[in-house]
């Protein structure tokens, strides 16, 4: 059997196999591509299908052309018809994508309602194909043959490329100049093929130009959006560092050493800071405001993360300031409260609940800023102390707080809390409450350091959320008082 086959055809053969095989392989690259967002890898792999599906109907019309039977006939109007169309859903699909690169925004519709409108004149110029043979024909040997209006077929791709065209000129402000270039690559590319083939029949030149065009295109984009990832996980990387440092910088004003004052017997003091975050905006402090005088703190920001952590430190600096200056927890709250209020841009708060023990006697005095009730161990049980309430620090620069007193006896102890432990969340969205917090340090053995009590009460918060993620910076601090001259 002797095949007649032309230059040509071998040539377009050869073009199409191999466009094939690229396609296949850029679909692969882009598959494995971890720069590239989930929503442009689909397009992405989407767009070199239907590249991939021109170039294959090509190559089948192309085999099929000239093989007798009314089958082969229909069958190759079929082929021809969706390869047409595909040429017109690629420019389509172009269009489309240059629209999310140019950031049109709101001016998006005003171009989409061409563009769908283009496309639905272009399957139907298709479909009248069928009945009138007016673009291309096959004759009784089912060999292709262009018809005179065969130009009509890229009407509508040439005029969607041309509304691409418009759209790189107005926006090109909006799209980075590689991804530009690459963008008039695929236009011009197949504007040249289309003219050169319009006058020529051989050599199928679009093909090329396609397979050329969208290589060159992707990997433009595939390279920017790459480059784009790497500069983003530097900054990533960068953000982080800062944030650990940051955490670092806030653990680090906060006491952490313990046991606090091992040469004082008369009490014993713990306290501890989980944040949500990398940085939060709960705090604790205690010091010695005299030989006889510990001030306790404990106060929780309105908000989360960097900018709840510098109104943190802030507050914190602020009140253990007045409170060295001296004053009754009243006092020193209103004095705060003042001072915060006269520079607060942001229009934050922070709760506050301070108090101050006289060694000597086990007397307390404190003051709450709107803080969580203290829970306190005074009949060998932990209860709800439900003190009077301020306003929160910085919310009014007219708020009044109120002291009240408590006499610890030896063996009694204190114990304050943000809401971060009452608010704990199960995967159901069940609060942990403060009936569970009671429960939890009244089973605890009540010989327990404050240490081991503050360890417990986390314990039990962690096995109530299991896995559910933590919402709220997590803070405690606890004490007990062991009276003047007792050795623990």
């Amino acid at each position: 059997m002797i095949f007649n086959v032309s230059v040509p055809d071998l040539i377009n053969t050869f073009i199409i196999s191999a466009g094939i095989g690229i396609c296949v392989m850029i679909m692969q690259h882009i598959t494995f591509s971890v720069g590239l967002s989930t929503e442009l890898k689909k397009f992405a792999r989407f767009f070199f299908i239907v590249l991939t599906m021109y170039l294959s109907l090509h190559l089948a019309r192309q085999l099929m052309n000239g093989m007798a039977g009314d089958v082969i006939r229909v069958a190759l109007y079929i082929v021809t018809t969706l390869e047409v169309f595909m040429a017109g859903f690629m420019a389509y699909m172009f269009s489309r994508m240059l629209l999310v690169f140019a950031k049109t925004h709101e001016k998006e519709k005003h171009f989409s309602v061409p563009l769908n409108i283009l496309i639905c004149v272009h399957s139907a110029v298709l479909v009248g194909d069928w009945f009138g043979h007016f673009i291309y024909r096959f004759d009784e040997d089912n060999i292709y043959e262009r018809s005179s209006l065969y130009i009509l077929s890229n009407v509508c791709p040439i005029l969607m490329l041309m509304i691409s065209a418009f759209l790189l000129i107005r926006y090109r402000d909006n799209i980075k100049k590689q991804i530009r270039t690459a963008f008039w690559v695929y236009i011009i590319s197949p504007l040249i093929a289309i003219v050169i083939q319009s006058f020529s029949y051989g050599v199928q030149f679009i093909m090329l130009a396609s397979v050329i065009g969208a290589v060159y295109m992707f990997s433009a984009i595939i390279r920017e959006q790459t480059e784009k990832f790497e500069n983003q996980r530097l900054e990533k990387s960068r953000i982080e560092s800062e944030l650990n440092l940051a955490t670092n910088i806030q653990a680090g004003m906060l006491p952490n050493m313990f046991p606090a004052f091992p040469e004082r017997p008369e009490f014993d003091i713990y306290a501890s800071m989980d944040p949500a975050k990398e940085v939060g905006g709960d705090f604790y402090d205690f010091f010695m405001i005299d030989d006889d005088h510990l001030a306790m703190v404990i106060g929780d920001v309105s908000g989360k993360g960097v900018p709840a952590a510098l109104f943190m430190m802030a507050s914190k600096i602020t009140i253990n300031d007045h409170a060295l200056m001296g004053g009754t927890p009243a006092e020193i709250l209103q004095r705060v409260n003042k001072q915060i209020c006269s520079a607060n841009d942001a229009e934050m708060f922070v709760t506050v609940w301070l108090g101050i023990l006289e060694i000597s006697t086990g007397k307390l005095t404190a003051a709450s800023a709107g803080h969580e009730y203290p829970m306190l161990n005074i009949n060998g049980k932990y209860e709800l102390f439900k003190d009077k309430h301020g306003l929160a620090v910085g919310a009014m620069d007219i708020a009044k707080y109120k002291d009240y007193e408590i006499t610890l006896k030896k063996g009694d102890s204190i114990f304050v809390y943000t809401d971060g432990v009452a608010e704990a969340t199960d995967a159901q969205n069940e609060l942990f409450g403060t009936d569970r917090t009671l429960d939890a340090l009244n089973n605890l053995p009540g010989n327990d350091t404050q240490e081991e009590i503050l360890k417990g009460v986390r314990k039990a918060v962690d096995a109530f959320v299991k896995e559910a993620p933590q919402f709220d910076d997590l803070t405690m601090l606890g004490l007990k008082y062991f009276g003047t001259g007792e050795e623990k």
